[in-house]
């Protein structure tokens, strides 16, 4: 299987979506419930549909992962502990333990990643725009709930992450700011394709339980669209300085 799920599209916008997929290729076997590749841990629930509708509206290319975070998690370093999780919020994953992380590395994260650089390497876009989705709580533990409907993460470059933070709460939406969780520290695939390469980057995480059909895919990527078009507006008139 390709590690990806190209969009093709002429703006200067490339749209991101690490967790699209819980497809599991057959020669993997992750000794789980297959019932557990429907909740979040093996998929962002609406994530895809909203990356392919933004692509849409905006004419944006777009780049989608095409297997499930349990298989590898796209969105970490490849050193990182987490790339092949052997648990995630609470659920074991036993068909990861011994697993042959470098031969999972190269058939799936390093192409992955590799159709990204090439992308920017052939047209370098204005501004990239990462597409997650996030639970109201996490299982583990009955977690806090989560009450931010969009969060907008970021690192060390902030610039598009605040005119598009304020733009979101001018629209009335509850936004979190690096929440629910922070950029500074998971950011792996913007640190490595935005913040490396000096492009300007919008990390969205929306509330998973807003996008879970399709009127709610269609109202937030509506309302994301106009955002992620005024951000790019903003850094053409202002510049685009890291922070």
């Amino acid at each position: 299987m390709s590690a990806a799920h190209v969009i093709q599209g002429g703006a200067d916008i490339l749209i991101l979506c690490d967790h699209a997929s819980n497809a599991v290729p057959p020669d993997v076997d992750l000794g789980i419930d297959p019932r557990l590749l429907g909740k979040h841990v093996a998929i962002d629930i609406g994530a895809a549909a909203v990356s392919e509708a933004l692509a849409a509206q905006l004419g944006a290319p777009a780049i989608l992962a095409t297997v499930s975070r349990l298989v590898i998690d796209l969105n970490r370093e490849p050193d990182s502990a987490g790339l092949i999780p052997h648990i995630s919020d609470g659920h074991a994953i036993p068909g990861n333990g011994g697993v042959d992380r470098a031969e999972r590395i190269a058939r799936f994260h390093a192409p992955y990643h590799r159709r990204i650089a090439d992308t920017i390497r052939a047209r370098r876009p204005a501004l990239l725009v990462s597409v997650h989705s996030f639970t109201p709580r996490l299982e583990q533990h009955d977690g806090p709930s989560r009450p931010w409907e969009i969060g907008v993460l970021y690192n060390r470059n902030a610039r598009a992450a605040r005119i598009g933070i304020e733009l979101l709460e001018r629209a009335g939406v509850v936004t979190g700011d690096n929440e629910p969780y922070s950029g500074r520290l998971l950011n792996a695939t913007m640190n490595r394709h935005a913040e490396g390469n000096g492009i300007p980057y919008l990390g969205i995480e929306i509330r998973n339980d807003l996008i879970s059909d399709a009127a709610g895919v269609a109202h937030w990527a509506q309302l994301l669209a106009s955002i992620v078009k005024d951000v790019r507006n903003s850094l053409a008139r202002t510049g685009s300085p890291a922070t």
